[in-house]
């Protein structure tokens, strides 16, 4: 306060009042008069609640008419109790309007709440005026959040309270119920079968179903949208290349430093023809939702024990968000508290009325489309709407079962959903448990796997399963009707899709190759660097430092229905990317010099690695076909000896050294001419910091420009399981995407290793 202010006001508190009431009066006393005190949470009152000096005179002196606003033990609490509830009241003399931030997600916009209203018993009600809730900043988002705040807000008795301590717990009866009522629209719910007592007993789970169920008609009700998904995320990446090896060619007339051929462009995504399915709609950039900046999250103990740091799951892990503690830094100016939807207890009406199931999806999104709007998007964008939609009976349609499984997967801030957890327990127990595929087969026929190894596999195969089901639900979503709905829920479908399935590709490669190394399973990762829930915690379980650049992706700014899977590489597939080298060497504008050789570009790019370093490859594959590759090896220098040689003298015999005078020899005599003068030196053997080379590269179809980094991601799991200590890449120096994409990987420019036209970067694990 002014100088002034001070000789009018005894504290900040009564000049708060003294405003307050002032208002309230010129008002003529109106019967909703809301008061948001400075210190709104127990954890903010000083020195606590029941000797907070300013609290005090709060409650002392604010007109009685007036409610005051209260978020709990903290800005975000996991329980509101009865007996804090009371103490606050007490204080106020007054009982508060609960400002409930459960469902908040404006801290962190990688996550998003569709859990059921959770510890908060229903014996609060009557102690309080009323709960606003504030949900998340995605409006389609929250109909569970106020289905099941509604549902509590008629409830008197907590469900833990209500079952007896012996008998089996409501969640697990709710949990075999829906498990034996798959997908269907008249699941009988816990606890309604003619027992009206019941319905007075607040269970979360039990409310999570009954909103799940009301909500599926929402999906399947009609509505537009408009214009890219415009959620606030990371800055997009330049479109990248990924090269093959390409020889040095000079032609007769060219100067030397210029080549014969096309060296491959950049990445460029190209419109997507009429058989894509990519919907297209442009909307104002204001329509979409303000969120607060991120307040940083903690460090929390985890659920699957030491060896396994989780985020988020612990009583005390959303420590971070109670800004409380020290001075408040810029990034916790911004807290989960705005425009919250209200739920009196006075008059909570429950939408009765159903849709009646829809038998056909018809076209939506058809709105004219304004061409001459200035609409910041990659280059593959299409102008025009795709309105290709699915069978009416069918497999494309949204399922009860789809919808549990969103959730589970979006929880609560501080716990995760049954489906969440079951994802986190199997594939920290795969990971951890590889060991087992070498020692069970010791001393074994290969025909013979041990007990130990059948259940690694059965587990392996569980959890593909449930990658499975996440892909099944990331594409029926996108044929649902409601495409605000979509346009809401996308971006974080579309990221947890990709987190899982960068994970079952690792669990794979771990089943091809027998074994991994224990010692990346150290517990060092610093957790705090770490947000974005589930999909965070899954991505900390890799053998990855802790760098979140690594798992920075941007989602795309359309919808796309396509999906990629990377896993590791089969001995049989060897023809399979030899003709990708072909084609991509082709699509690049080079001279098809396939008919003549048609391994030779296969034999020159890849032979070696996918020969004698085959536990270190893998693919990318869309619905039909493979469209990229990554290739690696643990050891360059070991690499490069065997191919010296096994590789080199094979090569030598397939393929005869031209004689020719002419000065500029044709691009297929000089690639079988280097096969003849390989290398002397392997170019990182002295840099032992850099022992793993790899290289990547797809087709300029793939447009999702998350699949090369995921691509990326997973080869330096599975090089850093086995104990590497660093990888480097082979560059052009004229391929200024590609070299941009390594070095927003970690990648560094080596020095001393540069020739006229490439160029070394690598990266330390």
């Amino acid at each position: 306060m002014n100088e002034q202010d001070k000789e009018m006001f005894k504290s900040f508190a009564f000049a708060q009042v003294s405003v307050s009431n002032q208002i309230y009066e010129h008002l003529s006393q109106p019967e909703c008069f809301l008061f948001c005190p400075t210190q709104y949470c127990a954890s903010r009152a000083i020195p606590d609640v029941r000797n907070s000096e300013y609290l005090n005179t709060i409650g002392e002196k604010l007109a009685p008419g007036i409610d005051i606003f209260w978020t709990g033990p903290k800005v975000i609490s996991r329980i509101i109790s009865v007996e804090s509830i009371e103490e606050i009241s007490e204080v106020l003399h007054r009982p508060p309007v609960i400002w409930d931030n459960l469902h908040a997600n404006d801290y962190d916009q990688k996550r998003l709440f569709l859990g059921p209203y959770s510890g908060r018993v229903p014996e609060l009600i009557p102690k309080l005026r009323g709960v606003i809730t504030n949900p998340n900043c995605e409006y389609g988002a929250n109909f569970v959040a106020i289905h099941s705040l509604a549902q509590w807000s008629r409830c008197k008795i907590d469900g833990k309270k209500f079952l007896d301590a012996e008998s089996e717990s409501a969640d697990i009866r709710l949990e075999k119920d829906v498990a034996s009522s798959r997908a269907t629209s008249t699941i009988t719910l816990y606890g309604d079968e003619g027992a009206d007592d019941r319905d007075e007993v607040y269970i979360p789970r039990r409310a999570l179903k009954r909103s799940v169920i009301e909500w599926l008609s929402e999906f399947r009700r009609s509505k537009s949208m408009w214009g890219p998904i415009t959620k606030p995320q990371p800055s997009g990446m330049s479109p990248i290349s990924l090269s093959s090896f390409t020889p040095n060619q000079t032609k007769e007339g060219q100067n030397q430093d210029e080549l014969s051929y096309k060296s491959p462009p950049a990445m460029e995504l190209k419109p997507i023809d009429s058989s894509d399915t990519v919907e297209v709609h442009f909307r104002s950039p204001a329509d979409s939702p303000h969120s607060a900046e991120e307040l940083p999250s903690s460090k929390s103990s985890g659920i699957l024990g030491p060896a396994t740091p989780l985020s988020l799951v612990s009583q005390g892990s959303l420590e971070g968000m109670d800004v409380n503690s020290g001075p408040v830094s810029p990034a916790q100016k911004d807290e989960p508290m705005q425009e919250p939807d209200v739920v009196s207890f006075m008059a909570v009406e429950e939408e009765t009325a159903k849709e009646s199931r829809l038998k056909s999806i018809p076209e939506v999104d058809t709105g004219p489309v304004d061409s001459t709007r200035s609409i910041p998007s990659p280059p593959y964008i299409s102008n025009q709407m795709i309105t290709d939609l699915p069978p009416s009976n069918s497999e494309f349609e949204i399922t009860v079962e789809d919808i549990f499984l969103l959730c589970d997967l979006f929880y609560l801030p501080f716990e995760h959903g049954t489906e969440g957890l079951k994802l986190l327990q199997e594939f920290s127990w795969l990971k951890q448990n590889s060991h087992l595929l070498n020692e069970g087969h010791k001393g074994k026929g290969a025909s013979s796997p041990s007990r130990e190894v059948r259940e690694w596999h059965d587990r392996a195969s569980r959890f593909d399963e449930m990658s499975r089901a996440l892909n099944r639900l990331f594409t029926r979503l996108t044929y649902i009707n409601n495409r605000e709905l979509l346009y809401d829920l996308y971006p974080y479908v579309w990221d947890m899709r990709g987190v899982v399935s960068l994970l079952n590709a690792y669990v794979k490669w771990l089943g091809f190759n027998k074994s991994s190394n224990e010692s990346f399973v150290t517990g060092e990762e610093e957790p705090w660097v770490f947000r974005g829930g589930l999909a965070t915690d899954l991505q900390r379980l890799l053998p990855i430092e802790s760098n979140s650049d690594l798992f920075l992706h941007k989602s795309p700014d359309v919808v796309t229905r396509q999906v990629y899977t990377i896993r590791p590489y089969l001995p049989s597939e060897e023809q399979a990317v030899y003709n990708l080298c072909n084609k991509m060497w082709k699509d690049s504008g080079n001279p098809d010099i396939t008919e003549q050789y048609p391994e030779l570009l296969g034999d020159k790019m890849i032979g070696p690695f996918v020969t004698l370093s085959p536990e270190f490859c893998f693919v990318v594959e869309d619905n039909s076909s493979i469209v990229g590759y990554a290739v690696a090896a643990l050891d360059g220098a070991n690499l490069w000896k065997k191919s010296m040689i096994a590789w080199a003298p094979e090569m030598q015999r397939k393929y005869n050294l031209p004689v020719s005078e002419v000065e500029h020899k044709t691009i297929i005599e000089d690639i079988i001419k280097e096969m003849h003068q390989p290398q002397q030196t392997s170019p990182v053997e002295m840099r032992g910091s850099f022992s793993s080379p790899i290289h990547v590269s797809l087709l300029n179809s793939v447009c999702d420009q998350s699949v090369p980094k995921r691509l990326v991601t997973c080869v330096i799991a599975a090089l850093r399981g086995h104990g590497s200590s660093g990888c480097y890449v082979e560059l052009k120096k004229s391929d200024l995407p590609a070299i941009e994409f390594y070095c927003r990987l970690g990648f560094n420019e080596i020095s001393g290793l540069d020739t006229e036209n490439t160029t070394y970067f690598g990266r330390h694990f």
